[in-house]
C-alpha cells in the first residue's frame, strides 16, 4: 500500500519500534485541555475534524490491554507488488482449505514499459478438490478503479463493514476457475489507479485463489491459464501471503476512570502490536503483512466517570512529518452505541482526510450514565488502507 513504502523504510532503520517511546516526554499539564480546546470539542460534530491547538503528542499514557486471536477465516492480501509492471502476470497465487476465506486486494496498474496500457486486475478461484465446490459470498466490498487511495481506502471499509450478502452461491466443477468479483472483470485500470475489493466467502472444496493483471478485454477466468508469469514476492509494501489470524479480540487491562486523565489506544504499530505473520505459496516461504491491514479489531474498554465528565474518542495524523506519503490520514470504524446498535463512520465524514496536529477526528462522545458504576465502551478498528500507522485513539476526559 502506497503509505508502506514508509514503513519499510522505517523498519529496515529499526525506527518504527522506538518512534513512539523516544521522544522526550512532556509534563502532565500538557496533557489537559485548554478552555478553548474543550469548547472547541464541544462544538465539534461527531466525526469531523477539531483542531486542539499544542495538545496532540504521541506521549499520552497508554492503555495496557491484552490482545487475543479470536476465530477468524482465512486471510489472503495481495500487495506485493503493489504497483504491478508487467502487463500479464500473475501477483498472488495461494491454495485455501474448505473453509471460510477473507481476500484483500489491493494492486495498482503501474506498466510503464513499452508505454502505459489499460489494464484488467481481477481475481479468480479455482477448485482444486475432487469435487464441485460450492462458493458463498458473505462481505462484499468493490470499489470503482482510482487514483483517490484515500477514498477507496475510506469506502472499502465502509462497505465491508455494512455487507451482509445474502445469496450468492456458486457452483465450480473440479479445476473450473470462476471470476471472484464480475465487477473486477468489468473494470479497465487507467494507469495507477488502484483496484480494491475486500470480500468474505466460504468453499467447500480445496480451492486456489490467484490476482491477475492482463488486457481489458480478457475474462480472467479464461486466460488464466495462458499466464506464465507469477512476480515473485519482494516483502516491500504491506506484503502479500496466506495468513492464519484475521481477528483479534482487545480488552483493556484496566478500567478507564476519567478523573486519571487522557489515555491512549495503540494498535497495529508494529511494536507493542507486532505484525501478523505467514506464508507465501507452495513453498510456505516467509510472510508479514506490515500493517495488519484487513485485521479487524474487535475491542472492549470499561470506564467510569468519578467527576461526572464524559469521554471524547480522537484520533490524529500522528506520522504527519515522516514522509509525503503520511500527510493525510483517514479511516472508517464500527462503533456500538448504548443499546447495543452499530454505527459504521468514515472518519473525518466531512473532508477527505486530515492532515497534521493540531488537527484531531471526533470518533464518539460518550456520556456518563448515572446509573452504572461501570461503562463499556466497544468497536472494530481494522488499520486503514492508505495511511501511515498506528493511528492513536485517544479517550479524553471532557466536562458535557
Amino acid at each position: 500500500m502506497r503509505r508502506t513504502h514508509l514503513l519499510s523504510g522505517l523498519l529496515m532503520a529499526g525506527l518504527l519500534c522506538t518512534g513512539l517511546q523516544n521522544l522526550k516526554a512532556q509534563t502532565t499539564k500538557a496533557y489537559q485541555l485548554s478552555s478553548s480546546n474543550l469548547k472547541t470539542l464541544k462544538e465539534t460534530k461527531v466525526g469531523s475534524i477539531a483542531r486542539l491547538d499544542s495538545f496532540l503528542t504521541v506521549d499520552f499514557p497508554k492503555i495496557r490491554y491484552d490482545k487475543v486471536v479470536a476465530p477468524g477465516p482465512q486471510f489472503i492480501i495481495s500487495d506485493d507488488p503493489e504497483y504491478i509492471r508487467v502487463p500479464e502476470a500473475i501477483v498472488l497465487q495461494e491454495e485455501v482449505n474448505p473453509g471460510a476465506v477473507r481476500l484483500y486486494v489491493y494492486n495498482v496498474n503501474g506498466v510503464k514499459e513499452p508505454q502505459q496500457m489499460k489494464r484488467k486486475i481481477t481475481a479468480v478461484l479455482k477448485n482444486m478438490g475432487a469435487e464441485p465446490l460450492t462458493f458463498r459470498m458473505l462481505k462484499y466490498s468493490s470499489q470503482k478503479p482510482s487514483t483517490n487511495y484515500f477514498q477507496i481506502g475510506k469506502k472499502g471499509l465502509e462497505d465491508f463493514f455494512k455487507s451482509n450478502v445474502e445469496n450468492d452461491v456458486r457452483k465450480v466443477n473440479p479445476g473450473e476457475v470462476i471470476a471472484i468479483d464480475e465487477l473486477l472483470e468489468k473494470n479497465v485500470v487507467e494507469y495507477d489507479q488502484l483496484v480494491h475489493g475486500f470480500y468474505e466467502f466460504v468453499v467447500d472444496q480445496p480451492a486456489q485463489i490467484s490476482i491477475l493483471q492482463t488486457a481489458p478485454e480478457n475474462y480472467g477466468p479464461d486466460v488464466f491459464p495462458t499466464i506464465k508469469t507469477l512476480i515473485p514476492h519482494s516483502h516491500e509494501n504491506a506484503g502479500r501471503g496466506l495468513f492464519g489470524v484475521s481477528n483479534y479480540t482487545v480488552q483493556a487491562l484496566d478500567t478507564l476512570d476519567t478523573r486519571h486523565g487522557v489515555k491512549q489506544l495503540i494498535i497495529a504499530d508494529g511494536n507493542d502490536d507486532p505484525w501478523i505473520t505467514g506464508t507465501i505459496g507452495p513453498k510456505k516461504e516467509f510472510a508479514q503483512n506490515a500493517g495488519n491491514y484487513g485485521v479487524m479489531y474487535k475491542t472492549k474498554i470499561r470506564w467510569k466517570s468519578t467527576d461526572g465528565k464524559g469521554l471524547a474518542l480522537i484520533t490524529w495524523n500522528s506520522r504527519s512529518a515522516d514522509n509525503k506519503w503520511c500527510g493525510g490520514m483517514g479511516l472508517t470504524m464500527e462503533l456500538k452505541g448504548s443499546q447495543g446498535q452499530s454505527v459504521v463512520r468514515q472518519l473525518p465524514s466531512d473532508v477527505l482526510v486530515t492532515r497534521a496536529a493540531p488537527e484531531a477526528i471526533l470518533i464518539e462522545v460518550y456520556k456518563p450514565d448515572p446509573t452504572k458504576e461501570i461503562q463499556e465502551i466497544e468497536f472494530i478498528y481494522s488499520p486503514p488502507g492508505a495511511s501511515c500507522l498506528p493511528t492513536p485513539l485517544v479517550f479524553v476526559p471532557i466536562d458535557l
